[in-house]
């Protein structure tokens, strides 16, 4: 009997002794149940709008509808907002006007209203391609095509060189002078976005490239150069840092971090005092042009009016309201309306 017990108790810690074994030597696995998950890490609107996108991965297009892919070129061209189109079409219909002496050509006047259209969208295009990596890191800007990758550089670039070539045919229906002056035009639109790193003046680049429709025009209508346009390319040129020194005091306090040049920023406290003797420049100018042009009294009743919107103006930015600096900027659609009707009318009448 004690051997029959002993026996038993020697199995028993034999299959103790392999049970330990095999709990020592397995890898328990864990059951779908109690698996932690990865965790997902979201990233903020900013840095998904300045993050670059990495060059293997597919074309962003390629996922959205065509319709989604049509607003984002709009938007890259500025088509929804045609305010810029408006400021650079009011100038250009007045060497038209002038040239034509009230009577321009229907052809001319087709060409050149298209050639804005096409022009303006371009300088948006080359300019969102320039600041593609600063675009993102401003409240305005974030969501603009080129800084959210829904259109490549790549993109952007073939869509200016087709709206310049297709404003180059525009200008080949006119004459050879127009064709020649239409370098220029290309050379300072491309240039232009690329000063803001060099010079606290852009603006003058730009309104250097708005005013160049205005010799355009004239040497298309006339055929030549009166030394007296470039009185109205003076002025424009004036205008439109006047302009564009509203618009850049909206986005001011972000272009001081990043470090854009503007206008604004030279400007600093005295930036009302500046624009206002800019703007009486402005119509000093253009009253000198009236006078080569010979033009009479409705000429300057839309000087008066003009020169009524531009107090209106300063007293949107008194208090330099980004919002109201903005609407400052948007006015001045109204003051090439004006001056236009004068000229208008005053061949009119």
């Amino acid at each position: 009997m004690a051997k029959k017990k002993s026996s038993r108790k020697f199995r028993n810690r034999n299959k103790k002794m392999r049970l330990q074994k095999v709990s020592a030597t397995s890898t328990p696995v864990p059951t779908p149940a109690v698996e932690a998950k990865a965790p997902v890490v979201e990233m903020p609107p900013a840095a998904i709008t300045t993050a670059r996108r990495p060059s293997r991965t597919p074309t962003p297009t390629a996922t959205l509808s065509h319709s989604q892919v049509l607003r984002a070129y709009i938007s890259l061209m500025r088509l929804h907002r045609p305010i810029g189109i408006l400021l650079l079409l009011s100038p250009t219909w007045w060497s038209l006007w002038l040239a034509g002496k009230g009577i321009p050509s229907v052809k001319n006047l087709l060409i050149f209203t298209l050639g804005c259209v096409l022009m303006r969208s371009a300088g948006c295009v080359i300019n969102d391609y320039a600041d593609r990596h600063i675009d993102g890191r401003v409240k305005r800007t974030r969501h603009r095509p080129l800084a959210t990758g829904i259109i490549s550089p790549a993109e952007a670039l073939l869509l200016f060189a087709s709206l310049c070539v297709f404003a180059f045919m525009l200008v080949l229906a006119t004459n050879p002078l127009t064709i020649k002056l239409s370098f220029g035009g290309l050379l300072l639109a491309a240039i232009y976005p690329f000063t803001k790193r060099i010079t606290h003046m852009p603006q003058v680049v730009l309104g250097a490239a708005f005013a160049w429709s205005i010799p355009m025009a004239f040497a298309a209508q006339s055929g030549e150069l009166k030394t007296s346009i470039w009185l109205l390319y003076l002025a424009v040129v004036l205008w439109a840092v006047i302009y564009d020194t509203f618009y850049a005091m909206v986005d001011r306090e972000d272009d001081i971090k990043i470090g854009v040049k503007s206008t604004a920023i030279l400007f600093g406290e005295a930036d009302r005092v500046i624009t206002g003797i800019l703007q009486g420049l402005f119509i000093l100018t253009l009253i000198l042009a009236g006078q080569k042009f010979e033009l009479g009294e409705y000429y300057y009743a839309g000087l008066l009016a003009a020169s009524c919107l531009f107090i209106y103006q300063q007293w949107l930015i008194k208090a330099r309201v980004p919002d109201n600096c903005f609407k400052a900027f948007l006015n001045n659609n109204y003051v090439g309306l004006v001056i236009f009707a004068g000229i208008a009318a005053d061949y009119y009448f």
